[in-house]
């Protein structure tokens, strides 16, 4: 394992019990991706026996090679949407989806199917085994929110037939198909909305780039940071090791089934901010370049975190400098610039 995340994954364990994890089958949807490897990882190291699931759209086989020919873990290449084996389980987390919006927005029918049919199949592997079912749902359930704070209780802004539709209601059209296998089979699911995770591990390329990621690559070729509309608009930036000891936490936690639950960090940044940061904690002699901003794109992301805070005990720890500069340091370690 990398030495950057293995720090990192050294801490999520000594932060999350692992008794309730140690010697179970967790099947891990979108297991080679940015979070899912994460998962892997973290339960690897607490002696869980691992299925991992991607079809490799936007999953990175490097990120789970190193567990390869590990016992307890095995890699399947396969769609979520057409999964037809039926291992017994423990534990699901489905988490497979097209999560950057250029990318997203360029394959439509497969993100909202990611989180419609690939839902609907792992919660019907999840029944079959009486497992319990984490499912990744996101902040952009909320839309363009008018309430801030946003608590898990707002219903959400959401344009069905928008330019980022295929994402935000695959993700609660995924969320009211939790509840309903909850409701009708009892069956034992919990939800988190994850808000803007960033760290190592995170595609910068093409289409894959997320803001940090791609700001981050900006800096490092010297090309210009590319901010759009006027920098004004925020987000609520929670570093990886953060966000999987709150999901860890969740799924564990007993009398939260049929909830769902914010994940992120209560700290709201400006994205222009955030472009000055990034160039000035990489060295670079980038300057910021403005571009329009996208239809459909959203003006705030900050979560009312007080339910994670009082149900799991769980609030973010890493500062953004620190996450960020922890990030620099991954990227310049695998060359991805």
């Amino acid at each position: 394992m990398d030495p950057i995340i293995k720090e990192d994954v050294d801490q999520v364990k000594k932060s999350v019990d692992p008794e309730p994890f140690r010697g179970k089958s967790v099947l891990i949807s979108g297991g080679s991706g940015f979070l899912g490897s994460w998962i892997c990882d973290a339960l690897n190291q607490i002696a869980s026996r691992i299925v991992c699931v991607d079809n490799l759209s936007t999953g990175v086989f490097e990120n789970i090679e190193h567990l390869k020919g590990m016992k307890g873990f095995e890699f399947e290449k396969a769609d979520v949407c057409t999964y037809s084996r039926d291992p017994k389980v423990d534990i699901v987390f489905h988490l497979a989806s097209r999560p950057a919006p250029e990318d997203y927005q360029k394959h439509p029918v497969e993100t909202a199917l990611a989180n419609a049919t690939g839902t609907d199949k792992m919660l019907d592997l999840a029944r079959r085994s009486d497992a319990r079912v984490f499912y990744a749902s996101s902040s952009e359930v909320y839309g363009d929110p008018e309430v801030f704070p946003t608590p898990e209780s707002y219903e959400g802004r959401v344009n069905p037939l928008g330019p980022r539709s295929c994402y935000e209601e695959g993700k609660r059209f995924g969320e009211a198909l939790c509840k309903a296998y909850h409701d009708q089979y009892g069956l034992d699911v919990r939800i988190g909305r994850l808000f803007n995770s960033y760290g190592p591990r995170l595609r910068p390329d093409g289409l894959y780039g997320r803001v940090v990621s791609r700001f981050l690559l900006q800096a490092f070729r010297g090309d210009s940071v590319s901010v759009f509309g006027d920098g004004s608009q925020t987000r609520s930036f929670c570093y990886v090791a953060d966000t999987i000891i709150g999901l860890l936490r969740l799924v564990v936690k007993e009398g939260v089934s049929g909830e769902a639950v914010n994940i992120g960090n209560t700290v709201e940044t400006n994205i222009i901010d955030l472009a000055h940061k990034i160039i000035r904690i990489s060295a670079s002699k980038s300057k910021v370049e403005f571009r329009p901003f996208p239809p459909g794109d959203h003006h705030r992301r900050l979560p009312d975190a007080r339910k994670a805070k009082a149900s799991l005990d769980w609030a973010p720890v890493v500062r953004l400098e620190e996450g960020l500069e922890r990030t620099v340091r991954w990227f310049k370690v695998q060359k991805i610039a």
